[in-house]
């Protein structure tokens, strides 16, 4: 945000994604007053955690996570449009063809694709890659860490992420067995619903004609949308702490991912303000 004097609240931001992670970037900055935010989304959000998820507007129209509200759109016009009514845009652009024609004061790569694919510090004023795949400042101004653990939520400024694991955050000694995968390609078709409480064994959902049992006793978290999935696609998420208000709420590591794009955020602002 160099060479430009703005009121924080008149700072514009794209979010590159809109599932979980993005969304709770995206709440942290609205409640820190960051209210123009336009997330770009693929046709088709393949959301586990639909509840806290603000691209589920581009199924339903509109989405809300912890009382804030996103609203689909088509176009640049609509974009604004969407933040005159206090809500973010969420516009369908795998393309990012957005990023051009909005020209935003900062862009936040949030896909968590695990890799770069194709975002630069040309793209915006100031560019913030969350999680590995980015370099600072050689990609992008600086880098969010995504991975669980001491670092969760630091910014960086020289350097990377670390690696991908592959190996979701534990709950109560559970890790990798919480996440539901689709065992081949094939349509959703749901069993049960998230929020339900679920028994070791008990089916959750088909894909195709194979079903999907939970794991272990718990809450069914996150459960997507009855769509058609590739093979070992994240199709649900059991939480074993079996507390039905988590599948509403934001989780402790989105909102550290939030809380350390909005300190780079900042950061950046202080400094153009001196």
């Amino acid at each position: 945000m160099p060479g430009s004097k703005k009121n924080l609240n008149d700072l514009s931001v794209v979010i590159k994604g809109a599932g979980e992670m993005a969304s709770g970037i995206t709440h942290r900055l609205y409640q820190a007053g960051i209210h123009r935010i336009a997330m770009l989304e693929i046709a088709r959000p393949l959301s586990v955690r639909r509840f806290v998820s603000f691209c589920e507007a581009v199924y339903d129209g509109t989405a809300k996570v912890e009382g804030v509200e996103s609203e689909m759109v088509t176009d640049v016009p609509s974009i604004k449009k969407a933040w005159e009514r206090g809500r973010i845009a969420v516009i369908v652009d795998p393309a990012w063809k957005t990023v051009k024609t909005l020209s935003p004061d900062a862009v936040v790569d949030a896909t968590m694709a695990k890799r770069n694919l194709g975002t630069t510090k040309t793209e915006a004023p100031f560019v913030i890659g969350v999680g590995p795949g980015f370099e600072a400042p050689r990609d992008v101004h600086a880098v969010v860490e995504s991975n669980r653990g001491h670092d969760l939520g630091r910014v960086i400024y020289d350097g990377t992420a670390e690696p991908y694991t592959g190996v979701p955050g534990e709950m109560k000694g559970v890790g990798k067995e919480r996440v539901l995968r689709a065992p081949s390609a094939g349509m959703v078709k749901h069993i049960r619903k998230i929020g339900d409480a679920v028994k070791e064994g008990e089916p959750v959902l088909f894909v195709g004609d194979a079903q999907v049992c939970a794991p272990f006793d718990g809450i069914l978290r996150g459960l997507i949308r009855e769509i058609e999935v590739e093979k070992n696609e994240k199709v649900g998420d059991v939480d074993p702490r079996a507390k039905r208000e988590f599948c509403r709420t934001i989780s402790d590591k989105a909102r550290a991912i939030g809380g350390g794009v909005l300190e780079a955020l900042l950061h950046e602002y202080n400094e153009m303000e001196k």
